[in-house]
């Protein structure tokens, strides 16, 4: 009897030191099969990027087992094999449980002990179906680029009210909401605050609810601060430097003076005399390439009657961008961070790639999205 009472006495004190560890302490644990000998990080999305926290090589089960301090307010982090990701929200001493399959875990995965958690990945899994329509429409050889165009941007418009009505202004308040705002298709954010007044009020719902819900938080803090730019931003946007698509035929230039790739000066009102397709990209995009050919055939088929292409990069990687361009036969510049949104503003840019057509007098004279007929527009102003 009286060993029983020391076994009971001792299980106890075990109990109680086992929970001293884990109290005030959030676990992310499960399994990750078919991945053996595969090193699996855990990443904590800061506001300035991921941040490696803690990281395991996986055994033949796949089991893993991450802890860390509970958040004053909601986190974000992820789990990470090689490119495969799964995302994970924290807000408080939960356990989330994981499970997956390598290689394909960054889709087939299942998550319990959170529903934020259950909802960043119906959010992930339409992210992952919205860039495969895009792929889709883009590497459609039978459409132009017009067409292709306006095809990505009708779908994107769609899963922004979908997204928008079910997931962020349902509840502001949640990681998940949050998670949403900053969803990208290829590298080019979904929902851009600076531009558009309803990704605005998207942003400024989320931040008025982090105010309440989770006051002084840096993601918080983060989100008010970009509502407030965008707010200044849309002022400008429909001040004198807005470009009303209605009376782009009779504006005046506005000219932009940028480095090219051979760090030469460039200026839109050097090209007077010539048809300028002023084309605005991203070559880290998903989809760059392709519209590189495009542009590569528009550029044979019109340069010697007098078209230029005049393209500006929105990459943050000179570097990168530089090796992009270096074979192209127009004109490529690039906006650097500190101008970008300047540039952008100027010409009312709310989605990219996007491009404008300026006859040979340097007069705007239509966007992408007035143009129906690319080539008659083009050989009528050649």
């Amino acid at each position: 009897m009286k060993r029983n009472i020391i076994k009971i006495a001792t299980c106890a004190v075990a109990a109680v030191a086992l929970t001293a560890c884990t109290e005030g302490k959030f676990q992310i644990v499960g399994n990750i099969t078919n991945a053996k000998d595969s090193v699996l990080y855990l990443e904590n999305m800061s506001l300035d990027g991921p941040v490696k926290t803690d990281s395991v090589k996986l055994g033949e089960d796949g089991a893993f087992s991450f802890t860390g301090a509970k958040p004053d307010a909601p986190e974000f982090y992820r789990l990470r094999i090689a490119a495969q990701i799964i995302n994970i929200s924290i807000d408080s001493t939960e356990t989330v449980t994981v499970k997956a399959e390598y290689p394909g875990m960054a889709s087939k995965y299942t998550v319990e002990g959170s529903d934020n958690c259950s909802k960043i990945k119906e959010l992930t899994l339409l992210q992952m179906a919205l860039q495969q329509k895009a792929r889709e429409i883009a590497q459609n050889p039978t459409m132009g680029v017009k067409a292709s165009d306006d095809s990505i941007r009708k779908v994107v418009d769609a899963y922004r009210k979908e997204i928008k009505q079910n997931y962020i202004y349902k509840e502001p308040m949640k990681s998940y909401a949050y998670f949403a705002l900053f969803q990208t298709l290829g590298n080019t954010f979904i929902f851009n605050p600076h531009q558009d007044p309803d990704d605005l009020k998207a942003f400024g719902a989320v931040a008025t609810s982090w105010d309440t819900y989770h006051p002084n938080s840096l993601r918080g803090q983060n989100l008010h601060n970009i509502t407030i730019e965008g707010m200044k931003n849309q002022r400008i946007a429909n001040s004198e430097l807005e470009i009303d698509p209605s009376k782009i035929e009779v504006s005046n230039l506005i000219n932009l003076k940028l480095l090219d790739n051979k760090g030469v000066v460039r200026q839109l009102t050097d090209l007077q005399g010539k048809v300028v397709m002023l084309d605005f990209h991203i070559f880290a995009s998903e989809n760059s390439m392709e519209r590189i050919m495009m542009l590569r055939d528009i550029y044979n088929k019109y340069h010697e009657r007098g078209l230029e292409i005049f393209q500006v990069s929105l990459d943050e990687n000179e570097h990168f961008w530089k090796q992009q361009t270096a074979a192209l036969p127009w004109i490529s510049v690039r906006a650097a961070e500190n101008e970008a949104s300047d540039v952008l503003t100027k010409y009312n840019v709310q989605a990219i790639p996007t491009y404008f057509l300026i006859d040979r007098t340097n007069t705007l004279y239509k966007r992408d999205s007035q143009v129906k007929d690319f080539d008659a527009e083009i050989q009528s102003l050649l």
